[in-house]
């Protein structure tokens, strides 16, 4: 029996697409400081894992954008389907928001405890506890460099096992990021994270391009010169602060490209911008990819 072509073009299609697992609950019994019990009080962690054949044993904790009032697909699931056909499990992070009632250090929280919950579960994902990175665009490029920025070492003795763990990322990625509270963030991010007027010592303290080490991990951002919505100003001050500090980091400036790209064709999809390339390059050199 012959299968119909476009039978077979959907089949194939549909295999090169991970399938996610069903999301797990940051905290099962309840997110710390959370403000109810809805869908939005819960933060989760929904796992796409490569086939066995491709996997690396690397992870990824992924933040989407969406000005700290929303999550953008496209900057979740449709990285996390990316990496997972490139060998690396893709985690989808849903974090609470600004928009919901939540204030910083909320989100910090809800990256420090996926990235513990990550390793937490290296044995049942199949990943290596001691490559798990985080990635994030736009204000999810925040989180994500605020956690690259704000770690710990987890506490040893703690009744949580979870909470044993360290959170802070083997890697970053970051996507026209936000990385400043200063004079070039962007406003709505900012307003979401810390609210209306918030004292100094908060915005320096969330300003991430002051908070770099030599302890921040390796790297890899890019940004466009023509991206409206925020500055590339942000990703070249978090690079000058890695220069300054030591710590290893790929910088990308394209020319073209629109906010919020995603894998370089928005929430349409469509071909990847040279960034998916070059990006894969530097995991290959970070041992992520192979």
């Amino acid at each position: 029996m012959r299968i119909p072509a476009f039978l077979l073009a959907l089949s194939t299609a549909l295999s090169l697409h991970a399938a996610p697992l069903d999301p797990v609950l940051l905290w099962p019994n309840g997110a710390p400081g959370a403000l109810g019990d809805k869908d939005d009080d819960k933060p989760t962690l929904t796992a796409f894992l490569p086939s066995p054949d491709k996997a690396t044993g690397a992870a990824i904790v992924i933040c989407p954008g969406g000005g700290y009032g929303g999550l953008a697909p496209h900057e979740g699931a449709g990285y996390a389907e990316w990496l997972a056909e490139n060998g690396i499990a893709g985690l989808v992070l849903k974090y609470r928001l600004g928009s919901k009632g939540y204030r910083h250090p909320a989100m910090l929280n809800d990256a420090a405890r996926a990235v513990r919950l990550a390793r937490s579960k290296a044995d049942e994902w199949h990943i290596d506890a001691k490559r798990v990175g985080i990635m994030g665009s736009s204000a999810g490029g925040h989180l994500a460099s605020t956690l690259l920025t704000h770690f710990d070492a987890g506490k040893a003795d703690d009744a949580d096992p979870v909470e044993r763990f360290s959170s802070r990322p083997d890697i970053g990625i970051l996507c026209y990021p936000v990385i400043t509270m200063g004079p070039f963030t962007h406003g709505g991010s900012k307003k979401n994270l810390l609210g209306e007027n918030p004292p100094q010592e908060l915005v320096d303290l969330l300003s991430n391009e002051k908070q770099v080490t030599k302890d921040t991990p390796p790297t890899f951002l890019f940004h466009t010169w023509e991206d409206g919505a925020v500055k590339v100003e942000n990703s070249m001050e978090f690079a000058k602060a890695l220069r300054a500090a030591g710590v290893p980091f790929d910088l990308h400036i394209y020319q073209k490209g629109q906010h919020g790209m995603g894998l370089g064709g928005g929430r349409a999809g469509g071909p990847h911008h040279p960034w998916a390339a070059d990006c894969l390059y530097w995991l290959k050199v970070q041992g992520f990819a192979k």
